[in-house]
């Protein structure tokens, strides 16, 4: 399955790289456009999965951008995440009643932007909620909680399977001990950092078997990272 392709109009230059750099980040295909009329544009040479627009915009205001985007038909189903300067809750419900699926007032952090994108694409398009997600030969179904690796099905226990899901969504990442036992373990329990050893051990051995290449990166006082191309 493609990358979801999401489209930032936003004519602030750092926001936008700030935005389009942490969402490449995350694995998806972003486009910029600096103002409303190529943000319109950009959306009618390529429909995009989904929209995070600025209201306040050159050219074409962000609001008559989501009313225009409403009106086509092709376009008329595709979420739309409002960005503001404005905290009025009257501004906040005209964005909603033109069509706008939710709405973030700036200055906002870049983790809820994406939890944002994550739960709206999940709520408007399911299909595109990553429900299958690889990294080099390794598959892993989010839906059956089924892995394969080079074609052949991988047995993990629930604990391996976690981890190696928390790894996948961020390849090439390093994560320490303590925040892989807050990822999969939870932060409200007690588990020793040198139990995620022991469970890497395991996720290891059971991605190796019958393939020569170690998937699992261990940095040393740093951490792991699942690591094909490294």
């Amino acid at each position: 399955m493609s990358e979801p392709h999401i489209l930032v109009i936003e004519d602030d230059d750092a926001i936008s790289t700030l935005i389009q750099y942490n969402l490449e980040k995350e694995g998806y295909d972003v486009a910029v456009a600096g103002d409303g009329e190529e943000g319109l544009m950009q959306s009618e040479e390529r429909l995009p999965d989904l929209v995070v627009l600025d209201w306040m915009l050159p050219k074409v205001s962000g609001i008559e951008v989501c009313r225009r985007l409403r009106s086509r038909p092709e376009s008329r189903n595709v979420p739309i995440i409002m960005l503001t300067a404005r905290g009025e809750e009257s501004d906040r419900v005209r964005g909603l009643d033109v069509g706008a699926d939710d709405y973030l007032t700036k200055p906002f952090s870049v983790p809820e932007l994406n939890a944002r994108i994550r739960a709206v694409l999940r709520r408007m398009r399911p299909g595109l909620a990553d429900d299958r997600l690889s990294h080099g030969d390794i598959v892993v179904d989010r839906v059956s909680h089924r892995v394969r690796r080079a074609g052949r099905e991988v047995h993990l226990g629930p604990t391996e399977y976690r981890l190696l899901d928390h790894l996948i969504q961020h390849p090439g990442r390093v994560f320490s001990r303590e925040q892989l036992l807050d990822a999969v373990w939870g932060s409200d329990v007690y588990v020793e950092a040198r139990t995620v050893d022991v469970h890497v051990g395991r996720l290891r051995k059971a991605l190796m078997q019958d393939v020569d290449i170690d998937p699992i990166r261990t940095v040393r006082s740093a951490g792991y990272s699942l690591d094909l191309e490294g």
